[in-house]
């Protein structure tokens, strides 16, 4: 299993005197490694510091396990919610004073109750799901494989690696990969994609690039490209392209094309 990323967007730490509180925080966790966190103090140190009021300085705990991760809340009176975003609304409540809940979600949002108008919130992106290679279900367990990357074609973040490969896919030409911004405005339409921000996106592309596709960082160094994050989304587009791991089928799950540049690729095609 690749660990878990647990992530904190810059001001989604509480309110510190008024104001937004806290610039973004990543962590990279192994199986067996934990992240402790809540408004902390110089005796009680916590990875992600949350600032409200209503928080304990030691809140909880997130311990990653081989195949899930797991969630501790210490309040004496709180619960806390955990949120499949990508879902029907699904989600988890962990009661207070519960010990490693076990936590279902490939991609997660934990919501801590506040005083304050602002939420408290972290992501949690969960160890790679593996799934048994489809051609091979039945078969005795001696000759089963698992596949090389493991998607979720009804998640999120393929949403946003189609769109990366949509231009490619179309115009079976080296254009340029779409930027986050231009994203953004391609799954406007969408029902449940038309919600993501730049900021979700992004950190879809840096999980999809860290952990699914694992793209290492020599992989970004090749002469010339000076632009990491473009480099990345290349790196995500040709690697998804030559696998086969998206393909013209999966253009259906956009919205529709609209405007006349794109009903002439349509009707070209």
């Amino acid at each position: 299993m690749s660990g878990v990323v647990v992530h904190l967007p810059q001001g989604s730490g509480g309110t510190d005197g008024g104001e937004p509180f806290g610039e973004a925080v990543t962590l990279r966790l192994g199986p067996g490694e934990v992240a402790r966190f809540g408004r902390g103090s110089a005796t009680v140190p916590v990875e992600l510091r949350l600032a409200d009021a209503a928080i304990s300085r030691l809140a909880g705990e997130i311990r990653v396990t081989d195949d899930h991760w797991q969630l501790t809340n210490h309040s004496a009176t709180h619960s806390y919610l955990v949120e499949n975003p990508e879902g029907a609304g699904e989600y988890l409540r962990v009661a207070p004073r519960r010990v490693g809940a076990p936590v279902p979600f490939e991609f997660s949002r934990v919501v801590l109750p506040t005083r304050g108008d602002v939420t408290v919130s972290f992501q949690v992106f969960a160890p790679d799901h593996v799934y048994l290679d489809p051609d091979a279900v039945g078969a005795p367990w001696g000759r089963l494989t698992v596949t090389a990357y493991s998607l979720d074609e009804t998640a999120a973040y393929f949403l946003v690696l189609v769109a990366l490969c949509e231009p490619r896919l179309r115009d079976q030409s080296r254009v340029a990969v779409p930027t986050t911004p231009q994203i953004v405005e391609r799954l406007r339409g969408h029902v449940t994609g038309g919600t993501l921000t730049a900021r979700a996106i992004s950190s879809h592309i840096d999980y999809l690039a860290e952990e699914k596709l694992r793209i290492g960082a020599a992989d970004l160094r090749e002469p010339g490209r000076s632009d990491r994050r473009n480099g990345k989304r290349e790196e995500i587009v040709g690697l998804a392209l030559r696998f086969g791991l998206v393909r013209e089928e999966h253009l259906t799950l956009l919205p529709p094309l609209t405007g006349a540049g794109g009903r002439e690729r349509q009707s070209a095609r």
